[in-house]
């Protein structure tokens, strides 16, 4: 164990630290730069996200043009409804007449 106490001379600890700080340099400027690709990356998403939300906006304006027509489209049914509904009890009262003609003139 002596031994190895003195083989680390300051001039060796000295090299040591020397080679630690320049390893650890280089690694922050490798994280730096991987930090700057993720947000280039994390940017080109934004932008493509507002993109895509422009789009919405769109959409969501011609489904409100969709959701008009339909309000008008609902009114027409209701309107073929009333005539259909009517035409229906028209045809009833026809129907019941004529049963209660041919029953009276039968007996």
């Amino acid at each position: 164990m002596e031994a190895m106490r003195d083989a680390w001379t300051d001039d060796r600890m000295d090299d040591l630290a020397a080679r630690m700080d320049r390893g650890f340099a280089q690694a922050d400027a490798r994280m730096d730069r991987f930090e700057n690709r993720i947000e280039a990356s994390f940017d080109k998403i934004d932008a493509r996200f507002e993109k895509m939300e422009k789009r919405f906006e769109k959409v969501d304006a011609r489904f409100e043009k969709v959701d008009e027509r339909f309000e008008k489209l609902d009114d027409r049914f209701v309107k073929l409804n009333d005539r259909f509904e009517w035409q229906w009890r028209l045809l009833l009262a026809t129907y019941l007449t004529t049963l209660v003609g041919l029953f009276t003139a039968h007996f």
